[in-house]
């Protein structure tokens, strides 16, 4: 009776990991269908520096495994709202104005909605992605807590992230994503890792790298936890 219930239990899970192949190469396809012609699927051409950063339709995705939180992705994926509220190169969206240089929101390219298996066999493909794991494991970051006012004035008075960054709807700067999200949607350690040294990850990114050691580095990701429990 043991033997054939071992044997069953092998047979279940061989076909689920099937399954699970089976729609992983699903979602390859879809993500070279749909998002090879906006997204960077493989490292691109960072040579080209600032070349290739102002023709960037989209974030690359060639790291999405080592970024993203995969059941966020699942959910963003059937209903996509702004994250870069300038796109990916704000320049190139920028129009002047007699109240200063605004963002062309009508420029801002759609992204496709996918329905739920869809979704969920793209994430699960994104998250195989994962040619930086060494900079992952050299994290070593525990998240605490921070008072949201003190973490709020870390972030905009004395280290300036507000200049190019959100952390609350329609206030802060525009040519970098926003950040109330960013607990939600990224690995904690890609955060850190990020922030400590954003040209690890992509040597053409428009953030610098900044002089921080790791408690700043930790208080900053802290600050968005923070941001993320409080719309809770």
């Amino acid at each position: 009776m043991r033997i054939t219930t071992i044997a069953s239990a092998a047979g279940v899970l061989s076909a689920a990991l099937a399954l699970a192949d089976a729609a992983a190469a699903d979602g390859a396809a879809v993500v070279a269908a749909q998002c090879g012609g906006c997204h960077a699927l493989e490292r691109p051409d960072e040579a080209l520096g600032l070349a290739e950063r102002a023709q960037r339709k989209a974030p690359p995705l060639h790291y999405a495994g080592n970024k993203f939180r995969e059941d966020w992705l699942v959910r963003w994926l059937q209903d996509p709202v702004t994250i870069r509220p300038g796109g990916v190169f704000a320049p190139a969206h920028a129009v002047s104005t007699p109240e200063g240089d605004m963002i062309d929101e009508e420029t801002l390219p759609e992204h496709p909605v996918l329905g739920a298996d869809e979704a969920k066999a793209v994430a699960r493909h994104l998250m195989t992605l994962r040619p930086h794991d060494d900079l992952i494991a050299a994290q070593s970051y525990e998240p605490g807590t921070v008072a949201l006012r003190m973490g709020q004035m870390n972030f905009s008075k004395f280290k300036g992230c507000d200049s190019c960054h959100q952390d609350t709807p329609d206030f802060g700067g525009v040519s970098g994503p926003e950040l109330y999200t960013a607990w939600e949607r990224l690995q904690p350690a890609f955060i850190t890792s990020y922030i400590a040294d954003p040209t690890a990850w992509d040597p053409n990114t428009m953030m610098p790298r900044g002089s921080l050691n790791a408690a700043e580095v930790h208080k900053l990701a802290d600050y968005l936890k923070a941001l993320a429990e409080e719309e809770q």
